[in-house]
């Protein structure tokens, strides 16, 4: 199957680089993902990642234990630098030239976040890894895909999760519960479907960016849903069950 996309943006959860530890980053998950995304690369496909810091610091449980909202998400940006500098590790240890672009100032660990740098780096076929979210506490990590997604002008956003998908109940409580193939952002909105906050589906729906759910678990998913296997739940189609 021929490249269905040409500039993709990867959103990886914190989570998702700590496998099945507690906390903390699990060196053999971060590999594996790294030479998924080499293998991509080596297409042709330019690839753009945001990472999240829940396996390191969640700003939200941080709030909820007291601290200043805005505090704790900050500590949560730092954290997503720390995945970014290790994903960058990884991926360059494999001679795939990577840069991290911080939207908080860290000049001895990474560029700033320059729309057009960003776009250049991956013109010249680096992978580019934003770190510190948007810069902005009240913000996802989900919120800054979709904006960073919309300033690279990428074709879409790639959203790996532990799950093979969008299902129209909790497939753990409910066993009957049904895979959604593809979804309108109206349908995920009004159905607060937890595909992404609302700020970032809204933000999709105006630039019309596409989103693909799908399990990041399974190996060779990253290629799959790159090089356009019909894997996951698309939103921004029609809604249509699979």
């Amino acid at each position: 199957m021929g490249n269905t996309y040409q500039r993709v943006l990867l959103k990886l959860s914190g989570e998702a680089l700590m496998g099945n530890l507690p906390y903390g980053i699990d060196p053999t998950i971060v590999q594996g993902i790294a030479t998924e995304i080499a293998d991509v690369s080596r297409q042709g496909i330019q690839i753009a990642i945001v990472v999240g810091g829940g396996n390191i610091f969640r700003g939200v449980k941080g709030a909820a234990a007291g601290m200043d909202r805005a505090t704790a998400d900050y500590i949560g940006m730092i954290a997503t630098v720390m995945n970014a500098m290790t994903l960058q590790d990884a991926l360059e240890q494999i001679e795939v030239p990577t840069r991290v672009q911080s939207a908080i100032s860290m000049q001895e660990l990474a560029e700033p976040y320059i729309r057009r740098r960003a776009m250049r780096h991956l013109e010249k076929g680096r992978v580019v890894v934003f770190g510190a979210g948007s810069g902005n506490p009240f913000f996802t990590t989900d919120t800054t895909a979709a904006l960073r997604a919309a300033e690279i002008d990428a074709n879409i956003i790639m959203k790996a999760t532990k799950v093979d998908g969008v299902y129209d109940a909790d497939p753990k409580i409910h066993p009957e519960a049904r895979r959604y193939k593809s979804l309108t952002y109206g349908h995920v909105l009004a159905h607060d479907l937890g595909v992404m906050d609302s700020t970032a589906i809204a933000l999709c729906k105006d630039n019309n960016i596409p989103i693909l759910v799908f399990d990041l678990s399974v190996p060779g998913n990253i290629r799959r849903a790159l090089m356009g296997e019909s894997i996951g739940t698309i939103v921004g189609g029609a809604c249509e069950i699979s």
